[in-house]
């Protein structure tokens, strides 16, 4: 049964990669921190006030008030410093999820930009997704049930429309247009895909 390659896209209920496990952990531990601090910041005040009804005037004589209230002032401040920090770990992780799944669509308007160009048959276009995600001729007929004949012809073809040398060249243009300053700009529709992809001979001059 032939197998057909899928573009990179944007991740979608993707597993999360162990930076953003230990992230999510992190944030977890820092949230239950916030809270149990926050609930002795309670408790304390609490008390304070039970004192204050309690000694009324006579509780500013008492030398404990001052600690407990020199406490509290602490873990207050403790409290908002790391409610900001966990607010700042949030918002960078938020920040570079946006950033791959960019970089992904982009990718994808730059793979389909160049297919377009050089006028790829579906069944090229295939084994082209194939030569870039790494796989060898054999493992392409394999995939897609096809013969190893088969996919060099339509290797080929593929070099020939685009001007490319060999594999190299193919993931070479691809990385290169990828890291233009405005590549970014495809996955918001900036410019048409097929207007942002450089002509292939530029690699040969």
């Amino acid at each position: 049964m032939a197998v057909t390659a899928t573009m990179p896209a944007a991740p979608s209920g993707r597993v999360a990669p162990p930076e953003d496990r230990q992230l999510g952990r992190n944030s977890a531990l820092l949230i239950a921190l916030i809270a149990l601090q926050t609930l002795c910041v309670v408790l304390f005040l609490g008390d304070l006030y039970a004192d204050m009804r309690e000694l009324g005037a006579a509780l500013w004589r008492e030398a404990h008030v001052y600690i407990e209230i020199t406490a509290n002032l602490a873990l207050i401040a403790a409290v908002i410093c790391e409610a900001l920090f966990l607010r700042q770990m949030l918002v960078r992780q938020a920040h570079a999820e946006r950033a791959l799944s960019v970089a992904s669509g982009a990718l994808h308007q730059v793979i389909e930009g160049h297919f377009a160009q050089w006028g790829l048959t579906p069944s090229e276009a295939d084994v082209a997704i194939f030569t870039i995600k790494g796989c060898s001729i054999a493992e392409i007929a394999r995939l897609r049930g096809s013969a190893e004949g088969t996919v060099k012809t339509h290797l080929n073809a593929i070099y020939r429309k685009s001007g490319l040398a060999g594999r190299g060249q193919l993931v070479s243009i691809l990385i290169e247009d990828l890291l233009r300053p405005d590549a970014l700009g495809l996955q918001a529709g900036l410019a048409p895909a097929a207007d942002q992809a450089r002509p292939a001979q530029a690699l040969r001059t």
